[in-house]
Order: structure tokens, then sequence, then C-alpha cells
């Protein structure tokens, strides 16, 4: 069983409102990163943090997510990971990991990143999606590294414990350009709302 994990807790400063309520092709972003994740993932943990009510409001999928609130958000993108790492039942295998502001990742995509590995005796820990060289969201992490990332201190980065497990990592390259649609300011979104998406992006209905 895999766990789907998307943190929602940020401040959005730089779009200057919550971007999990943004709408991508009909939904809000974090309602349909929940529609992406929950055919396959259980449970879908959201992490919410910065204007949590008006995000738990603007949700229509609510049915088909956990909520968890992480109080120390101003603390940083580490503190909602591991606030979400903490809810993972016992019994998940893995965590499919993104941030809400990756919502154009197409499902296939998810289907690659989630398949058997090919080599089950050994699996990778990581499963780290790439277009054209570069690597994208969302990730698949294996339960025999959360308790690293639990362990790193306040102030660090998720990015230590992908760094040290770096020979370890399962490169997918995938006909996907949305894993690579980071969308962080007003500009970035108008990107993703006005530009064509090629029609290889690997999308299924």
């Amino acid at each position: 069983m895999t766990c789907g994990l998307i943190l929602a807790a940020g401040e959005s400063r730089r779009m200057g409102s919550p971007k999990a309520l943004l709408e991508f092709q009909g939904e809000t972003f974090l309602d349909r990163l929940i529609g992406l994740f929950s055919p396959r993932c259980s449970p879908v943990i959201a992490v919410v943090g910065a204007q949590r009510e008006t995000v738990r409001a603007g949700l229509r999928r609510s049915a088909e997510a956990l909520l968890v609130e992480n109080p120390d958000f101003r603390l940083g993108q580490l503190t909602s990971m591991q606030c979400g790492l903490r809810a993972v039942p016992p019994d998940a295998e893995g965590v499919l990991f993104t941030l809400v502001d990756h919502p154009a990742v197409a499902r296939a995509t998810i289907a690659a990143l989630l398949e058997t590995p090919l080599d089950s005796s050994a699996p990778a820990p990581l499963r780290i999606p790439r277009f054209a060289g570069r690597r994208g969201h969302p990730i698949w992490i294996s339960r025999s590294l959360i308790p690293e990332f639990l362990a790193l201190p306040a102030g660090s980065s998720a990015r230590e414990v992908v760094t040290r497990h770096a020979s370890e990592i399962a490169y997918l390259d995938v006909d996907d350009p949305g894993i690579l649609a980071d969308v962080d300011d007003p500009q970035a979104y108008q990107r993703l709302i006005t530009e064509p998406r090629p029609s290889g992006s690997g999308s299924l209905p």
C-alpha cells in the first residue's frame, strides 16, 4: 500500500492567495491532486497550515483525504513534511509525495511511479520522474526512509536525505512536462493556464 502526501501548508506569499485553491482544468490545485492520488493511494494526507480554514472551506474532495494541520508551518516546508509523515499508517510500504503547487502531473506518471520495480529483491528507496533530463514531482519514498526524514533537525531540507541516497535513486523518464510545473508566483500560474500542453504529455482522461 502506498500513502499519498500533499503539502499545502505554505503561506503563498509570492502568489498572494492560497495556492491550494488556485484553479487548473476545472478544479483547485489541492482537489485535483487528491483526485489524482486517491485511486491509487490510501490514505491521501493533505497537510494544511496557513489560511487552513479558507483552504478547508474551498476543498470539494474532503471525503477523499485526511487533512492534517501543521501548527509549525512558519518554520518551513520540512515541518509540514514531517507532520504528514507522522500520520502515515504503519502498513504503508511507501509514500507518494508532492507539493500542492505541482498540479499538472499526468495520471500515467503516477501509475508509472507506483508500478512494482523490476528488481523486486532490492527495490530503490526513491523513485523520481524526469522529463527532458530534469527531475520533478511527485516522488515515491520508501517507508525505510521515513525515520531519516523525521530525524532531520529544524532548518534542514528534505533534500539532505535525497542526496544521501543519490546512488540508490530509480529515475523514471516520462513524457510529462507537468512534473516540472512549479507554480510559485502569478507569472508561473499564468503560464500554466495559458500555455498549451504538448500532446505527448502522457495525460489520461
